[in-house]
């Protein structure tokens, strides 16, 4: 199928300035990204961002870059920008891959683009996977999911969802329940408009998620496992160093 990926990415991150452009064996972290999303089989991959250092470090490896405003408050309306900036049409797929996931399966990429791509009754696709550690079930920083029968998202929160009553050891819980959400998602242009038009929901606001304002405006959100581990972000300098380290192990 048909799809194009977008990556939205800026420089002024509050807890790694530069992020893009860190160093990850010897190529900048958006490049790595890039390169991910070239692999899944997209029609076209470009890059959106506000800075022009950015956009010069991605014109050298090659990339298509689309100069959006420097008032966007999320990544999401920055490829809202883009994309009507560059003319996509209504039925185009796209695929939202974050500048700072340059782990990001390539067959992932291309997973979240058929979960909404040949005309399915599907509003955004995204992805999650198991989540074995308690450590990782109590961090607010880790989104978790459930969903339903069909794989449809009933909530996602930073709380640890679902709650254990009988206080279940961690280890003993049964956990096809537990799910960590991984921001990678798919939409068609025309419901990607509807979306940013969409005022912010409360329960967005109150959980700082921005997927809950389509869930309250009753969009239908199509959460499957991922076909293939997700990797790490990189959000902190410790981020980043363990990726250094794992990519040279891997290297090794």
């Amino acid at each position: 199928m048909s799809f194009k990926v977008y990556i939205p990415a800026r420089f002024g991150a509050s807890r790694l300035p530069g992020k893009p452009l860190l160093q990850i064996a010897g190529k900048p972290m958006i490049q790595h990204v890039h390169e991910r999303a070239l692999e899944s089989g997209a029609e076209e991959v470009v890059i959106a961002t506000d800075d022009e250092r950015i956009a010069a470090a991605a014109a050298a490896f090659g990339a298509e870059v689309c100069m959006t405003a420097s008032t966007h408050v999320s990544g999401t309306d920055r490829i809202a920008e883009a994309v009507r900036i560059r003319g996509e049409k209504r039925q185009t797929v796209i695929v939202n891959v974050q500048g700072d996931e340059p782990l990001m399966p390539s067959a992932v990429i291309r997973q979240v683009a058929e979960i909404v791509g040949d005309g399915k009754s599907v509003d955004i696709g995204t992805v999650c996977e198991p989540l074995p550690q308690a450590t990782d079930f109590n961090d607010p920083n880790v989104v978790k999911v459930v969903r339903d029968a069909r794989n449809r998202a009933l909530y996602f929160s930073r709380a640890p969802i679902p709650h254990d009553r009988d206080n279940t050891p961690y280890p003993q819980r049964d956990k096809s329940l537990v799910r960590r959400h991984v921001g990678v998602y798919a939409y068609t242009v025309g419901y990607l408009q509807r979306f940013v038009a969409l005022p912010p929901a409360a329960l967005e606001t109150t959980e700082r998620l921005e997927q809950l304002r389509a869930l309250v405006d009753g969009a239908c959100i199509m959460v499957p496992d991922a076909v293939a581990a997700c990797g790490m972000g990189v959000d902190t300098a410790a981020d980043l160093a363990r990726l250094n380290q794992h990519w040279h192990q891997r290297k090794a």
